[in-house]
């Protein structure tokens, strides 16, 4: 065994450097153990697995910190997006704008309801929907936009909400990767019609399984979507079904984890922003962090940058025992499920998925492995 760990330093007790995971999910719940057990044994002392009364209690405060007035859980972020769109009329004939940088959710929703998604291109620095292109995009059959957070940092809502009020446009957040950023002051879930979460276990405030919301302060549109994700089920009568819905229901063992995690998501968002910090510090000048709009507060859910030869860097990585990511190698646009809807070339997005690197984020990341990662990455530099 070397005396020399992976990233060249000198070990002094010829030990090999522990790995860096790329997210942290056991240090995330370790803290969390214990109300997480009794919130487990409430839920099986009551036996409601399905609209049990933890669902309610966190829609509640789920809404209330999103700043929004209503909140109903669903199964997935996906079905968050769909059934905004479903319950908005979004359907055949219609357009919805989609950046092509974004997880392929986002379009998959947009098809699903029997839309039309239009990529557009995004912004060379934050990587996000690029307004000017989004206007550019919008056509007779335009419904709505959606305005993807990608990477923890929300979009700039003014503008397009501006461009959605005057053409008429639904606005429509995926919020998925966002929860509690800020642009302008104002919270992620409250500047669109609607906004879609997910809480896939590795996002910022994640389940224990798959699980999702949507945040509207619209309550009829939040009841249309209530009663899409409840089979299409009467509000008045249990057993009338009024229209063709479909089972997406957030099961109680995850609301009542959520319900858990949700108070300390504010001091994890912090943890992750000063890691971020911390890699802007001690990168190397080649390795890019993505910008940030200075309206912007991002929370962080990933932390992407731009690297010159990502397949070298990747092998440094590996070779250190530090996990990475790739968020997200091919543009919505290129992938072969959504290729009969590219309509143009995208080349924003397409140069920098040639380049973007997710390097390790965890609220339980330290100063020492944002060092030893930076490191690994000065040590393979160009």
């Amino acid at each position: 065994m070397s005396d020399r760990d992976t990233d060249g330093a000198v070990d002094p007790e010829g030990a090999v450097p522990a790995p860096v995971p790329f997210l942290d999910l056991h240090g995330v719940h370790a803290a969390l153990r214990d109300p997480l057990n009794q919130a487990w044994s409430a839920v099986l002392g009551h036996g409601r697995f399905i609209n049990g009364p933890e669902v309610a209690a966190f829609e509640g405060a789920f809404a209330e910190y999103c700043e929004a007035e209503h909140c109903v859980g669903v199964a997935n972020g996906t079905d968050a997006l769909e059934l905004i769109l479903a319950g908005l009329g979004i359907g055949p004939g219609d357009e919805v704008l989609v950046p092509t940088n974004t997880f392929v959710a986002t379009a998959e929703a947009v098809v699903t309801v029997g839309a039309t998604p239009r990529f557009v291109d995004v912004l060379p620095d934050t990587l996000l929907i690029d307004p000017d292109a989004a206007a550019a995009a919008i056509g007779p059959r335009t419904a709505a936009i959606m305005a993807v957070h990608l990477f923890g940092q929300m979009t700039d809502m003014p503008a397009l909400s501006a461009l959605a009020s005057k053409h008429g446009l639904a606005l429509i957040e995926d919020a998925a990767q966002a929860h509690g950023a800020r642009f302008a002051g104002r919270r992620a879930g409250g500047g669109g019609v609607a906004a879609g979460f997910s809480f896939y276990p590795g996002k910022n405030l994640g389940a224990l399984g798959d699980g999702g919301a949507v945040v509207s302060n619209d309550a009829a549109l939040v009841g249309r979507i209530r009663q899409l994700a409840d089979h299409g089920r009467s509000q008045t009568d249990r057993y009338g079904h009024e229209v063709v819905g479909r089972n997406s229901r957030l099961d109680t063992l995850q609301a009542a984890a959520l319900h858990v995690k949700l108070p300390v998501l504010d001091e994890a968002n912090r943890a992750r922003a000063a890691a971020v910090a911390q890699y802007r510090k001690s990168l190397p000048a080649w390795c890019v962090p993505v910008g940030v709009h200075p309206h912007a507060e991002p929370v962080y859910h990933l932390a992407v940058v731009q690297v010159p030869d990502r397949a070298a860097t990747a092998r440094a990585l590996d070779a250190a025992g530090i996990g990475w990511g790739i968020h997200y190698p091919v543009p919505c646009h290129l992938q072969p499920a959504f290729a009969r809807y590219a309509v143009e070339p995208l080349p924003v997005a397409e140069a920098a998925a040639e380049h973007i690197l997710s390097l390790p984020l965890s609220p339980t990341l330290t100063n020492e492995q944002v060092e030893r990662v930076s490191r690994v990455l000065d040590s393979a530099g160009p």
